[in-house]
């Protein structure tokens, strides 16, 4: 039996509570330098759910996880069908202001970068450029066999064209761009494979059970020893890959600051947590330092 990975994460200590002053975030970000590693709740406003959280999306869902993919043809067969059918919503999403607000801080030379977990391109859309897709991104899709890397846009069309017909409506849009369908929904939907090689075709993302290339995770920390400050924005810390650069941060004794409505596994390291709205807290920040927020997305 596979174990399931680790998604949720209980305190084992008093943390002290969420404030409501954004004071210390307009400091930081007055001062520049600030490195900010952004989580799923950054994008809840956009209409992509969270993981966690009161409503979040692993109250009903399980992610799928590296092993089950690799291993099992119906796992892919039930992923890509609710992959396929979640990407026609997941890929409309817009830019929130909390996005925006983070772009116009890039803009005006305050961060000396951007981390996300997210995997759905809207820092991107948003105008910030530089971002490291900690986890990767949903517009790619690499083959396990041969390495070619194509465009989301080209599966999309090829499944399609293998599933006409194929039209079930989803329970609900999860942060990894799943759609909730039953077996019965799922039924004999077709997975096409690479066109160079045969072999399987994954998403370019990073599933639970899975480990972010050691490239990347050296790149991201030498973005933390450059930093003055880590700004950590709507994530819950729970897994390692993002919480390793809150400690990395913290033991060098650069501020961290995170604003997070709920409590986060990295807030005994952190300076201070604020518990607002990230598009309310983000767009106050930027009216006190006086930088306007573009309201236009970026193509």
């Amino acid at each position: 039996m596979r174990m399931r990975p680790t998604v949720s994460w209980t305190p084992a200590e008093d943390l002290p509570p969420g404030t409501t002053d954004l004071q210390p975030v307009a400091d930081a970000l007055s001062t520049g330098g600030v490195l900010v590693l952004s989580g799923a709740g950054l994008s809840t406003e956009s209409g992509i759910p969270d993981y966690r959280g009161e409503d979040g999306s692993l109250s009903r869902h399980t992610p799928m996880t590296y092993q089950d993919f690799t291993a099992s043809t119906q796992a892919r067969r039930r992923y890509w069908a609710r992959s396929h059918l979640g990407w026609r919503t997941f890929g409309r999403a817009q830019p929130n202001a909390g996005h925006r607000a983070v772009a116009a801080f890039g803009r005006h030379g305050l961060l000396s970068g951007v981390i996300t977990q997210n995997v759905d391109g809207l820092h991107q859309a948003a105008g910030s450029g530089g971002v490291v897709d900690l986890h990767g991104s949903l517009d790619r899709v690499v083959c396990l066999s041969c390495g070619a890397f194509s465009p989301r846009r080209e599966l999309a069309r090829r499944l399609e064209e293998a599933n006409v017909g194929f039209e079930p409506v989803a329970a609900g849009i999860n942060p990894d761009g799943d759609a909730d369908l039953t077996d019965e929904q799922v039924g004999d939907f077709r997975v096409v494979p690479c066109t160079i090689c045969g072999g399987i075709l994954k998403p370019d993302v990073v599933f639970f059970g899975e480990a972010v290339p050691p490239q990347r995770v050296e790149h991201c920390r030498n973005l933390v020893r450059e930093a003055a400050s880590l700004l950590v924005l709507g994530s819950s810390l729970t897994v390692m890959s993002g919480l390793r650069f809150v400690r990395q941060a913290a033991q060098a004794e650069k501020p961290v600051l995170i604003v997070n409505r709920d409590l986060t596994r990295g807030d005994r390291h952190a300076l201070t947590r604020i518990a607002l709205p990230l598009g309310t807290a983000l767009t106050t920040v930027a009216d006190r330092l006086g930088i306007p927020i573009d309201n236009q997305t970026a193509a």
